[in-house]
């Protein structure tokens, strides 16, 4: 039977189109990754990929088995999510630091849980990346992350979800800035949002983008331009940036909320099971 490793990593592939893109995300070296989808593709007898040295591609094969992969990781974290609800005991207080592209979610998770259990003390706290991580890492217990991938290796991870880049954020009076659509490729320097595959052909910026909000003033700067969700668009109003819808097939960021498993208590796993039931809605 095939094992979660092989799997995730193959889905992981197939989402980047990049086994060295995989390898980072997962905290893996490329050649660990290499050897686990080739690992899967002797147990299955199948192909999953086409490579070359610049590219890879999923074969029909690949193609009609992602969906399967991704059910069953997603099944896999529903289990490990209630096995640690069974198995927890109870923490006080809970403190969420939560990607402010997702302050939204964030807020409607805190009062899903203040409604299910008054008087509990949920501290909420705006953060990128980094700051998200560095909160995981530091923490004993009762402590959770609503945060963009790629998720730091040894935590659990439950309600994944995507935010389409719908937009790209560009410096007012860029040329690109009056058209009415825009490809990644034709942007001078892009602003990459962690997390977010590269696109084909795309130039960066050097620096790393961990909060895409905040890096609207680098987009201002004329540093580069950067991919935004609909809600930026919808919400910041700033003279010095301007907003152009992305043609084709948009990118995305993939959160979730993440937490040590080994020290979480009944309020983290309450909020795992609160964030599972708002995204069913």
């Amino acid at each position: 039977m095939a094992g979660l490793r092989d799997i995730e990593c193959f889905a992981l592939v197939a989402r980047h189109r990049s086994f060295s893109r995989a390898a980072d995300v997962l905290s893996l070296s490329q050649p660990a990754v290499s050897q686990s989808v080739a690992r899967l593709e002797r147990e299955l007898g199948l192909r999953l990929f086409i490579r070359s040295s610049r590219t890879v591609a999923l074969t029909s094969a690949g193609e009609s088995l992602l969906p399967h992969a991704e059910a069953v990781l997603a099944q896999a974290g529903a289990f490990a999510v209630e096995a640690a609800r069974l198995a927890v005991q109870t923490l006080p207080g809970l403190r969420l630091v939560y990607a402010p592209l997702v302050g939204t979610f964030a807020a409607r998770l805190a009062r899903r849980l203040a409604a299910r259990k008054p008087g509990l003390d949920v501290a909420l706290e705006a953060g990128g990346w980094s700051a998200a991580t560095e909160a995981l890492q530091r923490a004993t217990g009762g402590v959770a992350a609503l945060m963009s991938s790629p998720f730091p290796a040894g935590f659990a991870t439950a309600a994944r979800f995507h935010v389409a880049l719908s937009h790209l954020a560009l410096p007012a009076g860029d040329p690109l800035s009056t058209v009415t659509t825009v490809t990644l490729d034709r942007a001078r320097r892009l602003l990459l949002p962690r997390g977010m595959a590269l696109p084909a052909g795309a130039r960066l910026a050097a620096e790393a983008v961990d909060d895409p909000a905040a890096a609207l003033d680098l987009v201002a700067a004329g540093r580069g331009a950067l991919p935004v969700p609909q809600l930026l668009v919808d919400t910041v109003r700033r003279p010095d940036v301007r907003f152009v819808r992305l043609g084709g097939a948009a990118p995305r960021l993939t959160f979730a909320l993440v937490w040590r498993a080994e020290s979480a208590g009944e309020d983290v796993m309450m909020l795992v099971q609160g964030a599972q039931d708002l995204l069913r809605r």
